[in-house]
């Protein structure tokens, strides 16, 4: 199983941080490019692009546990594929945000390293786009 990991420092606290990232009617604008996901009832996602193996549209669970401020995600119809996202408090009003993706039916022995590069660049790039995201939203 390939897992993969990438944490960054957001620009507000954590409530703020974890409204934006845990807001499915916004999500797309910092999930990697090539992705898209759109709510479909309760705890499901739908989910398509040119990242997401297979064709067609998939279905996807997807929990929100706001007292944690942790985001949890999985594939229903695609069970190789799970992650989670964490927000934490951090100095003077700032906060920090960690995801983390399992690719299940990608053992790692057998993930090239330009795959490997690949997704991580996806998760970091994700990240600053949330980043960017927050920082729109900051009141001032």
């Amino acid at each position: 199983m390939a897992e993969y990991e990438a944490t960054r420092g957001m620009p507000a606290g954590s409530d703020v941080v974890f409204g934006v990232a845990s807001d499915v009617a916004q999500i797309n604008r910092w999930l990697p490019h090539g992705l898209w996901v759109r709510d479909s009832g309760p705890n499901t996602l739908e989910a398509g692009g040119d990242v997401v193996p297979g064709e067609g549209r998939h279905e996807g669970l997807y929990d929100v546990s706001a007292d944690q401020l942790r985001v949890e995600w999985g594939g229903r119809d695609h069970p190789g594929y799970a992650g989670w996202l964490q927000v934490s408090d951090s100095q003077s009003g700032t906060s920090e945000v960690t995801v983390h993706i399992s690719l299940l039916d990608e053992p790692v022995e057998k993930t090239s390293r330009s795959r490997a590069d690949e997704v991580q660049g996806m998760l970091e790039d994700s990240l600053r786009r949330l980043s960017d995201e927050v920082g729109a939203r900051r009141p001032g």
